[in-house]
């Protein structure tokens, strides 16, 4: 569903409270101060239009100046996990975090995490676009992406800009997606931002030979084909292969993710599709996840809200409304957008036999 939250309206004297309000109803826990002129805080206006693309949260904030920052309180008062990413559209911007600054031009995107402090600066009106996605689901594409936010990635050429096109297409065609195809697309977008966060320097994995490189690969191209398997495990693999289990855990060195982590991924996006699929929606949540190699629906859908930002039935419902999308209502109230709450990334799977 559309929301929309704008400060016209709003009495002067009460914008910089309902900002406040309406910037960490859509996103995080956030501290907001105008900026510009003298009196700013009455002077202050914004609007946040945001919309729910599966995992992700896709939002366009228009504003004059302000300062919103993370803090090390608002961090204890609500432990949120969530990777943003601002892709600048107008004006300039500011992102601070991790000891550096990246400043950002018309279609220049950062990273920023939500576990650590940070700010965001905008000296004069501005626009942009802000995805947030579930910080687990990121770092099991990336690896030490501590290193990687307050980081500007270009617009003028390669993967960021294809990000601002594929976003301002997405934009555009939003209410006539099919479920199946927002998931697609969702996936797209995430692709991209991973290509061109992929660009910084310190994103370079430690090359690889061209035998381990190829021992990856064939891991992979096994759990492809044997996904369903509840019995799948690195030893199966390894016995598969004609290798041995240590081989293909030093594959899988300089990857973001273990073999066991790949391995839970791909099943998870693997029912997270089918539950978009109208095709399915005869077929229980458990029935498609224990038919994916799961084996406990309780871990299940713990490790999918961990990956996600919502509990598989949200999403089924998410995309049931959305088949077929008509109008989306446009509430102009400080109601909560329509984001699920706050994950951490799991880090054991006992529903996961890989062994």
């Amino acid at each position: 569903m559309r929301t929309r939250l704008s400060t016209d309206g709003v009495a002067p004297r009460e914008r910089l409270a309902y900002w406040i309000d309406a910037v960490c109803d859509t996103y995080v826990q956030l501290d907001c101060d105008a900026l510009g002129e003298p009196g700013a805080s009455g002077a202050l206006s914004g609007e946040i239009v945001s919309d729910k693309l599966v995992q992700l949260q896709l939002s366009r904030v228009t504003a004059t100046g302000q300062r919103v920052c993370r803090t090390p309180a608002r961090i204890a008062a609500a432990a949120e996990d969530y990777f943003l990413v601002s892709v600048q559209t107008q004006g300039t911007g500011q992102v601070v975090q991790d000891g550096r600054c990246a400043t950002l031009g018309p279609g220049d995107f950062a990273l920023y995490d939500s576990t650590r402090p940070y700010e965001l600066r905008f000296e004069r009106a501005f626009q942009q676009y802000v995805l947030m996605l579930p910080g687990g689901a990121l770092r099991r594409q990336l690896r030490d992406t501590q290193w990687l936010t307050a980081q500007r990635v270009p617009g003028q050429r390669g993967a960021g800009h294809l990000v601002i096109g594929m976003i301002q297409t997405l934009v555009a065609d939003m209410d006539t997606l099919e479920p199946a195809s927002a998931s697609a697309v969702a996936d797209g977008l995430c692709d991209l931002l991973v290509a061109g966060l992929s660009t910084l320097p310190r994103a370079h994995p430690a090359p690889v030979s061209s035998l381990t490189a190829l021992y990856r690969e064939q891991v992979k191209d096994y759990v492809r084909g044997h996904l369903r398997d509840p019995g799948l495990s690195v030893g199966r693999i390894a016995e598969g292969l004609r290798v041995s289990a240590s081989t293909l855990h030093r594959a899988f060195v300089g990857e973001s993710c273990s073999i066991a982590d790949w391995i839970w991924t791909q099943r998870l996006d693997a029912v997270r599709r089918e539950l978009c699929d109208p095709a399915a929606k005869a077929r229980s949540i458990s029935e498609l996840a224990f038919s994916w190699g799961f084996n406990d629906a309780a871990h299940f859908s713990r490790a999918f809200k961990a990956r996600y930002g919502c509990a598989p039935r949200e999403l089924r419902e998410f995309a049931a409304r959305a088949e077929p999308r008509a109008s989306h209502a446009t509430p102009d109230t400080r109601g909560k957008s329509d984001v699920a709450g706050s994950s951490c990334p799991a880090t054991a799977h006992p529903a996961l036999n890989v062994g």
